[in-house]
């Protein structure tokens, strides 16, 4: 009976580490993140009214899937860099404990189910495949673990290349809904014409507000990136006045960005007032970074950062016209 406890336990050991690898595969929170923003989008286009609980749970799991597969392809190329940087070294790949061609197969997997789901099950009102949500989703995934990943280590326009996988989730999100990339098209409601621009509005929020956060992060993490062959700050010499600068730019043109969502119809007044505050927060954090150069000043503003997203997203879905 002792035996068959220990053979029982240690069976159910080994499936609980490889759970918690793969949750580390497909970097869990960060996917968690990405795939929020896609949902909140979803639910800011003028046609989705309520909550319709298994759609949203689709588009979360299509999301994950999407996401998790870069996140592994990212992992099974970065494998050597991964375990010289104190922050990575314990992921699976970088580790051993998973095989670089088992990453490979599950990115392959998930991958392509995560996209066939975005299209499938997200139709438009003739019932025909979601081209538009499908091929977003596959290119995201393409552009991230394919241009932006090798690119970290030969020039810092990489996260220029990478704001843009990190903000068509906000994009996917609002074609899911739509079915409609075309910025300047219209979406009738009721007999009501809304503008099909609020997709592209989220994602240039999106895409601006990563500059300063991953700059944040560049900064507190630069000894380990350094170390790795990374090159992930606009400046060759590391952390200096240049990179904040930067990122003040990018802060500051978060404000007009931020008023568009009002103008365009698809929220209120007092999201409005929302986002330029959490705008004009980021920019006094980032000016802050520039007046002290140091860590503790970066930390606050990858911090800041952190919060601002939720808190936006929120707030327009909380006062959405529609």
């Amino acid at each position: 009976m002792t035996s068959e406890n220990n053979t029982q336990g240690s069976t159910t050991f080994t499936i609980a580490s490889k759970v918690k690898d793969y949750f580390q595969l497909i970097k869990f929170t960060l996917s968690f993140t990405v795939v929020f923003s896609c949902v909140i989008c979803y639910l800011l286009a003028p046609n989705v009214v309520g909550y319709n609980w298994l759609m949203i749970l689709l588009l979360f799991i299509a999301g994950m899937l999407v996401t998790g597969s870069a996140n592994a392809i990212n992992q099974a190329v970065e494998k050597d860099t991964d375990a010289v940087m104190k922050r990575t070294k314990g992921r699976p790949v970088a580790d051993g404990r998973m095989s670089a061609g088992e990453a490979y197969t599950f990115a392959a997997i998930s991958g392509l189910l995560g996209v066939w789901m975005m299209g499938w099950f997200f139709k438009a009102d003739d019932n025909s495949f979601n081209w538009d949500a499908a091929l977003l989703s596959a290119f995201s995934l393409f552009l991230y673990a394919f241009i932006y990943t090798p690119l970290k280590k030969i020039n810092s326009i990489a996260v220029l290349i990478g704001a843009f996988p990190g903000a068509l989730p906000c994009l996917i999100g609002w074609v899911a809904a739509t079915n409609m990339i075309n910025p300047i098209g219209t979406i009738v409601v009721d007999g009501k014409e809304f503008s099909n621009s609020g997709g592209w509005i989220l994602f240039a929020i999106q895409f601006l507000w990563q500059f300063p956060h991953f700059w944040a992060i560049a900064w507190v993490s630069h000894g380990d990136y350094s170390k790795a062959g990374f090159k992930l700050l606009p400046a060759d010499q590391g952390p200096t006045r240049f990179t904040a600068i930067q990122g003040i730019m990018y802060s500051v043109l978060m404000i007009p960005v931020g008023i568009l969502p009002y103008y365009f119809g698809m929220a209120g007044q007092v999201s409005m007032w929302i986002l330029v505050a959490s705008n004009l927060f980021m920019v006094v954090q980032s000016i802050r970074l520039y007046r002290e150069m140091d860590v503790k000043a970066a930390r606050r503003v990858m911090f800041s950062s952190y919060i601002y997203l939720p808190i936006v997203l929120l707030a327009l879905l909380a006062d959405k016209i529609r």
